[in-house]
Formats: C-alpha cells, sequence, structure tokens
C-alpha cells in the first residue's frame, strides 16, 4: 500500500492534502476532546461545552483557563507528515494543504498555501479595536486577555456555534474540486461541515490515511490504516 501511494504521488502535480487531528497529535498534541484524569479534576464542564461560543461569553475566565492550558502547544514540533507536505508543495506537487488543527505546525514545517479551516492559535484579536495580538500575549496573560484599549482579545479560533470563515470554505472546495489526487488523513471524518468537502473531489484517486476506519473507506481508492507520521516518513 505504501508503494501504491508513492506511486501515485510520483505520477501526479496536481494533490490536495486534508488533514485532522491526526496530524498534530503525532507531534503530542492531545485532541482537546480526549478526557484525561486530570482534566475531569481541574473542569467541570466537557470540553465541547467548554469551547463554544456561548461558553466563551457567559465563562470567559474559564475559557481561557481552559483554551490556554489544553489548545496551546508551543513546544510541538512538526512531524514527518508535516515535513513531507511541505517538501511535496516545493517540488510543485501540494497545490494546498487543508487542515482542521490549529497549531500552526504546517507553516513551522514550510507549507505555504495552508488552508485553516478552524482558525490558528497564533492569531488573536481584540473583539473592540481589531488590533492584533500574537500567541505569547495569550499565554503570559492572567485571566481574561485585554487590549490596550480595554477590549477582550479573542483568539482566531472557530468555536462551537460560531460559522467556518467563508473565504477559506470556499477556497477549500475550489482546491479539492480542482485536484487530480485527494490525500485525507488522521481524521475520522465525523466533523461537519469539514468533513463533507470530500464529497466536492472529483478527481482519479481519493487516498484515506487512518488509524480507524471511516465512514467514507468505500469510496476510497486506497485505504491505509496506520499513523499518518509512519506513512509519510515512509514517503
Amino acid at each position: 500500500m505504501y508503494t501504491e501511494l508513492k506511486k501515485i504521488i510520483s505520477q501526479s502535480n496536481n494533490i490536495v492534502f486534508f488533514g485532522g487531528a491526526g496530524v498534530s497529535t503525532e507531534s503530542g498534541i492531545p485532541d482537546f476532546r480526549s478526557v484525561d484524569g486530570l482534566y475531569s479534576q481541574r473542569y467541570k464542564y466537557p470540553p465541547e461545552t467548554m469551547v463554544s461560543y456561548s461558553f466563551f461569553k457567559s465563562h470567559p475566565e474559564e475559557f481561557y483557563d481552559f483554551y490556554v492550558n489544553k489548545m496551546i502547544f508551543l513546544d510541538a514540533k512538526p512531524n514527518p507528515a508535516h515535513i513531507k507536505l511541505a517538501e511535496l508543495e516545493k517540488e510543485g506537487k501540494v497545490k494546498a494543504v487543508i487542515t482542521q488543527n490549529i497549531d500552526g505546525l504546517h507553516q513551522a514545517a514550510g507549507s505555504k498555501n495552508v488552508l485553516e479551516l478552524h482558525g490558528s492559535v497564533h492569531r488573536n484579536y481584540c473583539m473592540k479595536c481589531g488590533k492584533f495580538y500574537d500567541v505569547n500575549f495569550m499565554v503570559e496573560s492572567k485571566g481574561i486577555p485585554k487590549c490596550q484599549c480595554g477590549g477582550t482579545v479573542k483568539p482566531d479560533v472557530v468555536l462551537y456555534e460560531e460559522s467556518l470563515n467563508s473565504d477559506i470554505l470556499e477556497k477549500s472546495i475550489m482546491y479539492i474540486e480542482k485536484a487530480d489526487v485527494l490525500i485525507v488523513g488522521g481524521t475520522s471524518l465525523i466533523v461537519y461541515p469539514a468533513a463533507g468537502l470530500i464529497n466536492y473531489f472529483n478527481g482519479s484517486k481519493l487516498i484515506l490515511i487512518n488509524k480507524s476506519s471511516t465512514q467514507m473507506d468505500y469510496k476510497a481508492d486506497l485505504v491505509i490504516k496506520d499513523s499518518i507520521g509512519k506513512v509519510f516518513e515512509y514517503l
């Protein structure tokens, strides 16, 4: 299967990669939905509740405590999947990386055309005046991060109950529609609307790389049930 994937990549110059949480977990970033023992000792609410817009508005201090401690991992480094995708983009093979992750590791590895469906921890804006703040400002802030103007600084991350950025979504659809090869990795394809993007693919080869089965396996030309880092390391 690895050899077949290598062959498909070698024969195409119009590849799009669509990745989920599994791409980041291999860099030591836990999926925020996974509830560990420490989590249940510290937080009274389920993770999905704590990253919702209504929770952000009603419990801002608890939201920021969870956000900074459970969603920002500045020590994480790109893994072989991030690195190989950046190399393939440089070679002119990968046209776009579409990601559900918010950690910026694709850019850290050298990828230029990264479409972040759920935003990024590296961008934060004052809700009042729009001033930009980097991730370090958020980590170093105590309690609710405040702008010089007095407004609350909100991460440029799509929370539950918020819509995806329409420009990013439209660009993602455009790249997928035009691609010859779509490689989907590290996602169970459950979270919509992102999971629905696969339906726009009209190209010749659909490849799914995930440790567990997905509801789209039957549509794929190649299914590899393995760690995405391991697969890309082989390439």
